[in-house]
């Protein structure tokens, strides 16, 4: 068991500082790790983001209420997937779902400061790991890097058995809109050791989808799950699934039940050995009106 956790350890490890991006990632912005506290209760407001070099940081981490949507009106038809991409080219996962409702946010924030977490990409990483995704362990930045719109956070968990946080995934965030007060949007993840390559991103699935990447590790339990903004429980899951060895290939069918012509979130989550959620890897699809 001692051996397994080691092998576990190096892993993780090297999630943290050998991860392969899309493109070239500028300098981190923040080396220092941020510590996020529990969720606050329904009727409790989001707080202000923390500074930058707040280590840890000590207030409480974003409320996660769905984000303001724009007034209905019926000369204004439901945006299609190509009209809610961010950056013309990147799935919307979460908070936003649409450049109307990035809008909407925007309006509130201007008048009143409302959420002003949207415009801190680790607090934005975290409360997707931890709220939108429940992987309630996962609760802090460990490193950020920023390269102009993107941004690259990685988050993970404390472990009594490393003496640094450990990194359960790179979570790719994009800005969502225009203006200076654009908001983080999650675009997806950046994959090593546990990858979710099928679907491709973007591709438009029914139910049952089939899901697969690979993994390295020993004694892996894989949980696929669907999910999709506005829904606190997974439309879809399929628990759990046998895998490892050295960049095996690993394969699940889920079946899920989702809003037509909107994008899904499919996250693939291991543990079991030091945590709950040790590594996790997410890609964003459509459903098909």
């Amino acid at each position: 068991m001692r051996a397994l956790t080691v092998r576990l350890l190096s892993l993780l490890a090297a999630l943290g500082v050998g991860v392969a991006g899309c493109g070239d990632a500028g300098p981190p912005l923040s080396q220092g790790t941020t510590t996020l506290s529990p969720s606050p209760g329904p009727s409790s407001g989001p707080s202000s983001a923390p500074s930058p070099d707040a280590t840890p940081a000590t207030s409480s981490p974003p409320g996660t209420s769905p984000p303001p949507s724009a007034p209905p009106s019926s000369a204004q038809a439901e945006p299609g997937p190509a009209e809610t991409l961010v950056g013309g080219r990147y799935q919307p996962l979460w908070p936003f779902s649409s450049p109307r409702e990035v809008a909407a946010w925007q309006r509130e924030y201007r008048a009143s400061g409302h959420q002003p977490w949207h415009l801190d990409a680790r607090l934005t990483a975290v409360a997707f790991s931890r709220d939108f995704l429940g992987f309630s362990g996962i609760d802090r930045a460990v490193k950020t890097v920023t390269d102009g719109p993107h941004a690259r956070v990685h988050v993970g968990f404390r472990s009594d058995d490393a003496s640094r946080p450990m990194v359960a995934a790179v979570v790719h965030l994009m800005r969502y809109g225009s203006g200076e007060d654009a908001p983080w949007e999650v675009v997806g993840t950046d994959d090593t050791t546990l990858s979710l390559t099928k679907p491709a991103y973007g591709a438009a699935v029914r139910s049952p989808v089939t899901v697969g990447g690979r993994v390295t590790g020993v004694d892996e339990s894989i949980r696929v799950q669907v999910r999709h903004p506005g829904s606190e429980a997974p439309v879809g899951e399929r628990c759990c699934l046998s895998a490892g060895g050295e960049d095996a290939p690993w394969s699940a069918r889920v079946t899920f039940t989702g809003r037509q012509g909107r994008t899904l979130t499919i996250v693939a989550s291991t543990g079991g050995h030091i945590a709950e959620v040790e590594r996790f890897a997410v890609t964003g699809v459509t459903a098909p009106s």
